[in-house]
Formats: C-alpha cells, structure tokens, sequence
C-alpha cells in the first residue's frame, strides 16, 4: 500500500536522539498493538523501520473501510489491495454499503457490490474473522451477501439495514463461536430468526433492534445472559415484532425493553431462574411471569413473587408510589429502583402523599429492599417529594439516590430548598448519600 504520511520511528525525539523501546517489544505483542490500531495507521507501521516491515502482514488485519480513503470511488481497488496483500487471518472487518456508492446504491450496484463482497469475504486475510460489521441497503429487495457469513472464529456479529430472507443462505448460516449478535433495522422472518439464533450455540447478548419480519420470537438458549429489544413499527405490509418468549434461558441474567416509540410488547417469561435486570416500559409492556402479570400500574399477582430480579428499570407516565410498592412485593430482593420519566410526567399525575399504615402493611417497615434508587427529570414537585420522602424516611437499607435535574436548576438554593423538602436529615438510613446531577443520562443499567 501507498503511504501518505511520513512517521517518524517511536521513541524517536525531536533531535532524532531518541530510544526506540517499543520495538524492543516482542512480535506477537506489537502485532497484537497494530491490530487494534485503526486501518490506516496499522498499515503506516511498516515504514516505521525495517524491524516493523513484516509485522502488519503477519498480525490479524483489522479492516475497517470508514475513513479509509478520501474519495469513495477509490474506496473498491483500496479494500482489494489490502485483501490481496494481508495473508490473513482477519481481526474484523467494517463494511457499510453506503461508504462505496454513497446515496447512489441502486439494484444493479446491489447485485455488482455481492458479487464482490462474496469474493472479499472468500479471502485468505479474512479467514477466522473475530469480528464483522455489515451495513447494507434494506430500501430495495436484494437480499445481503451472508452466504459466505458462516465462519467458526466469529465472536461478534452486527448487521444492519439489511434484508434476510427465508432463504437457503440463511438456513445454511452457522456460528458455533458467536457470542455477541446485534440485527439492527433488518428485515427478516420468524423461521430464519429462530434458525440463526438457534445455530449460535454460545450466543451470549443479542440485541433485536428495530427488527421486522416477524411477529414473535421464542428463546430456548443454554447460553444467553443479555436480551434486548427495541420494537418499531416496520410500515407496508411487513410483519411487526409483538411478542417475546423466554421459554428457556438458564443464564439469562438481564432483559432489557429499550423501546420508548408507543408500539406495545408482550413479554412472557416461563424460566429464567437467574433473571437479575429487568427493563420495562409500564405504558406499553405486558409481563407474564407463568400466571402473574404486570401491565400498566397492576400487578396481577395474587401470592407470585420473583425473587431474582434485583435491578428494575421502569419507565414511567406517571410517577406513582402505589405502583412501585405493588412491584417491590412482586419482587421482594429489588436492590436497584430506576425510574425513566417522560419530560411531562412531572406535571400530572397523584400526589403521592404515603397512607403509613395501609402501605407499610404491604411491605413492612423492615422489609425495603431497595439500595439505591435513580429519578431521572426531578423538578421538585409536590407528587416526586412525596413519592422519594416516603423511601427516605423509611428505606433503611437505602445507600444513594440520584435524581437527574435542569442545568438552569442546579444552584445552591434550588438544591437547599430540595434537601430540605425530602427531609434529608431526617433520613432512616444515616450511610446513605443524595446526589443531583445534570447529566443527561444518569442511566448505567
């Protein structure tokens, strides 16, 4: 490859009198160094001297075509020269379509960039690829070039914007070695869906993000810990995503609905015996775990209890105290309590003044699990400092609440005026600590 900058050797001073150390470095550990370097720069290193000059060839390439050249229509003879002159194996491999043709993709350059991908992705400086970010084209029909996706060193696959038929090349799709999978704005059906899951035997976080095609997905997996989902309508006549079954996931440990669009979600969870994150939307998720529900501000649970879940997450219309003790019953271990509010919440909704005897017979004066509790857009209102009051004066094991604020209300008096209000030295747990932040997202789930 041609080089377009001139580097000098590391260590090396101003004066030229420098000591070069880092080439005093072993082989595996320099090539291990290159490879993580972006495409270019990984490349450049062979001009650095000529103890550097076999080192980039014989380190797993990283290729990665964003901001590889200048022009885009050198973008094509550059990915080839770098693929015929890299032995391999691959590292990862970045491709999005659009950084060939621009907003120029049409069907025929469709069916012209899957030819040559095919031939890219037979490569030798591809074989045992780790890692593979594909970014298509879903606005016409052309299905991807995933026929040559199957690879047995893939760790972590994301493939966006693409279609994916019930087809053959989806069917024959195998990935004994994923453990990361992220379908972004794929078109892709129920069959295939199951099937590419199903041949991902060490899968352990897949991410479903504005995905359609399908109306349900069923997981039975040995090995996922992460799920999450984010739903949005799909528009024509395509299938939309309705409907989620964990039938069995025996390390499932967080179940994220990240979806804040109004299109509504059925979750049922028959086992997860080690389900510890939970993400919910209360306006548009329905929960089923076995007979109990929890939809809306219900908890349809007459004696279920989960014990597991130790982190919710809830995003909440309406900020209401009635709700988060029905879901603290339903789940008696919650250590972590997240609320999501909308930007209006704050200006409805009850008071959320506490009845003491009717609420502490519910869960008791010792029985609040909750550690740390996290109120995102806190204005100080009537309805919030009733509802975070009633966990002052009563969580014991309480250790920090954060509450998220405006930049415009973060001044001494606002916050005197809010510690005063949640009665902060009045608090029942004397370890626990009270921060406001103007951060805006305060979320770490």
């Amino acid at each position: 490859m041609e080089m377009e900058m001139e580097m000098e050797a590391p260590g090396a001073g101003e004066d030229g009198g420098g000591v070069d150390v880092i080439s005093d470095l072993p082989d595996d550990l320099l090539g291990e160094i290159i490879t993580l370097l972006p495409t270019k720069d990984g490349a450049r290193t062979q001009i650095l001297a000529s103890r550097w000059r076999h080192l980039w060839s014989s380190s797993p390439l990283n290729l990665d075509c964003r901001g590889l050249v200048k022009h885009r229509l050198h973008l094509h003879g550059v990915v080839s020269r770098i693929l015929a002159s890299h032995p391999g194996p691959g590292r990862s491999f970045w491709f999005d379509i659009y950084d060939f043709t621009g907003l120029g993709a049409t069907e025929c350059v469709l069916l012209q960039m899957n030819a040559t991908m095919d031939e890219w992705l037979r490569s030798a400086a591809l074989c045992d690829l780790q890692e593979l970010h594909l970014s298509y084209c879903l606005w016409y029909r052309v299905p991807a070039p995933i026929s040559r996706l199957s690879t047995a060193s893939l760790r972590v696959a994301t493939i966006t914007r693409c279609n994916l038929p019930d087809s053959t090349a989806v069917q024959g799709l195998r990935f004994p070695q994923l453990k990361q999978l992220t379908l972004e704005m794929v078109s892709i059906s129920e069959r295939s869906l199951h099937h590419m899951i199903a041949w991902c035997p060490a899968l352990e976080r897949l991410l479903l993000d504005h995905t359609f095609g399908f109306r349900c997905v069923r997981i039975d997996s040995l090995s996922l810990r992460s799920i999450s989902v984010h739903v949005k309508s799909s528009g024509g006549n395509e299938l939309k995503f309705g409907e989620l079954v964990i039938e069995n996931a025996p390390c499932l440990e967080s179940l994220l609905h990240l979806d804040q669009s109004g299109y509504h979600l059925h979750i049922s969870v028959i086992s997860a015996p080690k389900l510890e994150t939970l993400r919910y939307l209360s306006n548009f998720t329905k929960i089923s775990f076995g007979s109990a529900v929890i939809q809306g501000s219900r908890v349809d649970s007459p004696t279920a209890v989960v014990r597991t879940v130790k982190i919710l997450v809830v995003d909440m219309h309406i900020l209401s105290l009635d709700t988060v003790i029905n879901l603290m019953g339903f789940f008696p271990c919650m250590e972590k309590l997240h609320i999501e509010c909308s930007l209006h919440s704050f200006q409805a909704g009850p008071t959320n003044a506490w009845r003491r005897r009717k609420q502490m017979n519910l869960i008791g004066p010792l029985d609040i699990p909750l550690k740390t509790i996290m109120l995102e857009q806190y204005r100080g209102t009537k309805s919030q400092v009733s509802f975070l009051t009633f966990f002052v004066l009563n969580a014991r094991l309480l250790q920090l609440m954060t509450l998220g604020i405006r930049t415009k209300d973060n001044s001494q008096e606002f916050l005197a005026e809010q510690r005063r209000k949640l009665q902060l030295e009045n608090r029942v747990s004397t370890d626990a600590r009270f921060y406001f932040t103007t951060d805006r997202y305060i979320r770490n789930y």
